[in-house]
Parts: C-alpha cells; structure tokens; sequence
C-alpha cells in the first residue's frame, strides 16, 4: 500500500483556481473599457470618471482575493456564487462608457449584485465578525452609486465621490464600528494572495498588448511599422520583468511577518499600490494606442503624459511595496520613474517611437543596474561566509 496522503484543510486555499482565473479575466473587461474611456476623449473630466470608477471596483476586487483566501471556491455551490459575482463585474463593465450618465443604473445593478455575491460567500467563513461590520459600508457605496444612477447632474459625481468614501476612507475613521474593530478575524494565506493579484498584473499587461495588435494600421505595414509593434511589445514585458522580479520576495516578507503586521501590509501593498500599479497600466495601455497607431508623428501632450505617466505610477507603486515589504532598494524605481516622465517632450513635440525607444532604454537601464546591484549583494555574502 502506498503512503497515506495528508489530510488537507479544504478552507486553506492552494494554488489559484481556474474559476478564479476566470474571475480576474471577467475583471479585466473593467481594465480594457476604461481604456477605451479614456482613448475617446483624454481629458481632466475622462480622467476623474476613470479614478472614481476604478477605485469602486477595484476595492471590491481585491475584497474577492480576501475571501477566496477564507473560503475557497472548491465545491459547486461556491463555484455557482462566484459567477454571479462575474455577472456583477460584467453589468458594471459594460456600463463604464456612460457609466456616470445614462448607463448608471445598470452599473449600479451590477455592483449591488458584486456586493451581495461578495457578503454572502464571506458570510459563511470564520471571519463573521469583520464581515458583519464590513457590510454596512459597502452595501451604504451600492445604495449611494444605485441612487447615482437614478439622477443626473453634478449630484452624480458628488455621490459616486461619497461611494468610494464610505468604503475606502470612513472605516479609517470610525473604527469602533467598522471591520478594522475586526481585523485579527481575516487571515491570507501569502502564496495564493501574492499569486492571484501576480495572475490579474498578467491579465491587465495583456491589456496593453491588445492595445498594440489593435491600434496598428493595416494600410502602413512595413519595416518601421513592425520595429515599432517589436518596442511597442517590450515595454509591457519590461513592467512584467520589474513586477515579477519582487514577487518571490513579497511572498516570503508576507510569510514571515505575524498575522496582523501581514494583514496590515497585505492592505497597504496589495489594495492601494496595486490601484495605482493597475491605473498606470490604464494610462499606459492609452498612451501606447497613438503610438502604434502612428510611430513617426508626435503622440502630442496628452497621450505622451498619458503613456509616460502611466509608466511612471507603475514604478512608484512597485517602489512603495517595495518599501513596505523590505524587499529592495527603492531609489532606483524612484530615479526611473523621474526619467519616464522626464521623457514625455520626445513624444509630444517629436516622434512617439523615439518615446518609445527612450522609455525601453531607460527600463533597460534600471535592470542591468538590479542586476549588478544582485551580483554585488552576492559577492559580499560569499565573502561573509567565506
């Protein structure tokens, strides 16, 4: 007979599963409409509907992570509730071009339904106590963006603003009555958290590579059209590179850290630096679009600040986890991101593959840097040891 094999806790989640897979892949809809938002029209207006919308999603998204963490969807039952949550995410995606105008209330609809999904899965784990005083903000942002929905005007914006307030900022606030008087109830579990949020960076950076097959004209192919689509495809492998450089490194701060100190930085790390890591992937996967679309002509202001910035908030927000976690050094990230943006008149005023061709450089730069960085550390180790 061969050895037994041990008895696995069927609440302490593994490795990703497909139906979460799937899940971040119905999210990422929210990733490619807005930037689809904001090609049409890259304006102040655009850009605060992208942030306020993102923001509302992108909270609950992250609260999904949480609970796949307490109750992970192996049996049918749960499996059947997180595609109603799918459901949610795809009403609310469908709507995001109008969403603060006329296609509001079908948003709205659509994040009650995430929000009730959401509370009645992490309803039945051993965190009740955190989601007892979780619901009432997050069905409070569902009545207040429902609402939203129902009118027009400058209240719309005013009670969507309040949405991401109540459930971002007010539990701050209030902590005798909100889940933060909870939080030693929630728990991660640092492999599949750090790999759910690494598995949906994949799924948004191939949001960028879609914005390259798609925004290149068929009527100009030729040999420098094909050397910008080769640039174009190594920027996102390049912030694929530098996100997937610290993820070992997340892990095992994440692992070795106590319960709550890990809770904390989970917060810190994984809902706000991966919000704004996600919107310059947004900002990016904008930028890039008039850049494939015509390499040799200046992308002009907009959509050169678009792209660099884009660049740039991605880097900050590895710099800040970096920070956290105590992973790395973060000047490095810091100096580079100064340079993205130092980069944006090459673009604006000249010719967006020379942008192009200066972010990849700079990215470069910051990575052989690392790397001698690495070698150096080792050596002093060796010598340590020695």
């Amino acid at each position: 007979m061969g050895a037994a094999r041990p008895n696995r806790d069927p609440e302490t989640p593994g490795r990703a599963t497909p139906v979460e897979i799937f899940f971040d892949v119905v999210f990422v809809l929210t990733v490619t409409q807005l930037v689809r938002l904001l090609d049409e029209e890259l304006d102040g207006t655009n850009v605060g509907h992208t942030v306020l919308i993102f923001g509302l999603l992108w909270y609950l998204y992250t609260g999904y992570v949480w609970l796949t963490n307490h109750v992970p969807p192996h049996g049918p039952a749960r499996k059947l509730l997180l595609f109603g949550g799918m459901a949610g995410y795809l009403l609310t995606a469908t709507a995001i071009p109008d969403a603060l105008d006329g296609t509001g209330l079908l948003f709205g609809l659509g994040y009650l339904l995430v929000v009730a999904v959401h509370l009645t899965l992490f309803h039945r784990s051993s965190a009740r106590a955190g989601v007892r005083r979780l619901a009432p903000y997050n069905l409070g942002a569902a009545v207040l963006i429902l609402t939203a929905g129902l009118l027009d005007g400058p209240a719309v914006p005013a009670l969507w603003g309040a949405a991401v307030f109540t459930q971002t900022v007010l539990p701050y606030l209030l902590p005798g009555h909100s889940w933060l008087g909870a939080a030693a109830s929630f728990h991660i579990t640092p492999a599949h958290f750090v790999e759910r949020h690494g598995l949906l960076v994949i799924i948004a950076l191939g949001e960028v590579v879609v914005t390259i097959g798609m925004g290149t004209p068929l009527t100009q192919l030729g040999p420098g059209t094909a050397a910008a689509l080769v640039m174009a495809l190594a920027l996102p492998a390049a912030l694929w590179w530098t996100y997937f450089t610290d993820a070992p490194a997340a892990e095992t701060s994440l692992d070795h850290a106590v319960p709550a100190t890990r809770s904390r930085y989970a917060s810190r790390v994984y809902i706000l630096d991966h919000f704004l890591l996600l919107l310059g992937v947004i900002a990016t996967a904008t930028g890039m679009h008039a850049v494939v679309a015509h390499p040799t002509e200046p992308t002009g202001w907009p959509k050169a600040f678009a792209l660099c910035g884009g660049v740039a908030l991605f880097l900050l927000a590895v710099a800040d986890a970096r920070r956290v976690l105590r992973t790395g050094p973060v000047r490095g990230r810091l100096v580079t991101a100064a340079l993205v943006l130092a980069s944006a008149p090459l673009g604006a005023l000249l010719d967006a593959a020379l942008l192009l061709a200066a972010l990849i450089a700079i990215l470069t730069g910051m990575r052989i840097r690392d790397a001698g960085l690495t070698r150096r550390a080792l050596r002093l180790v060796a010598g340590r040891t020695g």
